[in-house]
């Protein structure tokens, strides 16, 4: 039997069953991927990193052919080469979620507003809170620490407190060592609207990640299997802070930057991969050299992250984003399966705490504490 659905500010804003968001990544958050996650009662955003704009329209209008009349969102990290452009497809066909990072979007959120879109930023602190609610967000993806890729300072634990209680107003999604039930009911405890899983999410029979990455990661035990200390985290890998699998690769890329001259080769190789002209790239490599240089280092990585995301290869060359949460990934599940699984775990959590605190505490009686 199904989960009943569960209000939160979330659910009510995105009218999803549940408070659960796949989050955009690349070369797993595909089309297919998104459309389980929205099938299943929660919002898949479509990863864009990868794509160029007639791709991005096309994947949209799958999403929309395998989940009818679900909601679902677009990322858009608007420092990147091309990634304004394909949020202004996402604009034009109306997708009802547009997930910002990294760049001012006041235009995005006009526009998405103008139809009846919602727009969703990604940040890590509370001055890029402010910032992106100014900028007309509608709700905050507040990614902490422990999250795959690009984590802030701060862990979850603080971070969506603290944002909690500086933004009562907001809708909040906590990003960042959630994988299961429990996690999401501590969330919410937490004063979040929802949770965002993408390691979970990744490691499912409806993702697209390679299958001996899953493998890796589905056996958190101490003889060779992927426990949630098995995480490398800093920014000589890819320019920006970010937490990858700890893998033979990783640590090796993680200890100085890559040369200048290798970056910007094979961040232009990256770029004309993807259909990127090069005449995008150079102007901010010229003028804006601090964040062009880290897009141009991103740029540089995709090569190893796609070893390991598409091909599988961990050992000499691969290297994959992968949060903390590794350590509660035990499975490999339908999407659907998992979705039911953690709604029911989060029903039962909340119902052991209930009970531990007594029937007045229930009730919401203070004095029961004094």
């Amino acid at each position: 039997m199904r989960c009943p659905s569960v209000k939160t500010r979330l659910t009510s804003l995105l009218q999803c069953e549940y408070p659960i968001v796949l989050p955009g990544m690349s070369w797993v958050s595909t089309a297919p991927l998104v459309a389980a996650v929205s099938n299943a009662g929660g919002v898949g955003i479509l990863a864009t990193g990868p794509l160029n704009s007639d791709q991005t329209r096309s994947a949209i209008r799958q999403i929309r052919k395998m989940a009818p009349d679900k909601p679902f969102g677009v990322g858009a990290t608007l420092l990147m080469p091309g990634a304004k452009a394909n949020a202004q497809v996402a604009l034009e066909e109306q997708v009802p979620l547009i997930n910002v990072s990294l760049g001012k979007a006041d235009w995005v959120a006009d526009a998405a507003h103008s139809y009846g879109g919602k727009v969703l930023a990604t940040v890590t602190n509370a001055k890029h809170a402010q910032s992106s609610l100014d900028a007309g967000a509608d709700a905050l993806m507040c990614t902490g620490h422990e999250a795959a890729a690009h984590g802030g300072d701060v862990t979850s634990l603080v971070l969506i407190r603290a944002l909690a209680s500086r933004f009562p107003d907001v809708p909040l999604v906590a990003a960042g060592g959630f994988a299961d039930g429990r996690s999401l009911s501590a969330a919410l405890m937490l004063g979040a609207d929802a949770v965002a899983m993408g390691s979970r999410f990744a490691v499912t029979e409806d993702s697209p990640l390679a299958e001996d990455v899953k493998k890796v990661v589905a056996v958190p035990d101490l003889n060779g299997g992927a426990t949630e200390s098995d995480t490398v985290y800093g920014k000589n890998f890819d320019g920006i802070y970010a937490r990858v699998l700890k893998t033979p690769a990783s640590i090796r890329l993680n200890k100085r930057p890559a040369p200048l001259p290798a970056v910007v080769y094979r961040a232009f190789k990256s770029a004309q991969s993807m259909g990127i002209p090069l005449w995008k790239v150079l102007p901010g490599l010229m003028t804006q050299w601090d964040k062009m240089y880290a897009v141009a280092q991103f740029g540089a990585a995709t090569e190893a992250l796609q070893a390991a995301t598409v091909d599988g290869i961990l050992d000499d060359k691969g290297v994959q984003f992968i949060g903390q949460s590794q350590g509660l990934i035990k499975d490999v599940p339908t999407v659907d399966t998992l979705v039911q699984r953690i709604m029911y775990e989060a029903k039962d959590a909340v119902s052991e705490n209930s009970k531990r605190f007594g029937e007045d505490m229930m009730l919401g009686d203070v004095d029961a504490c004094t």
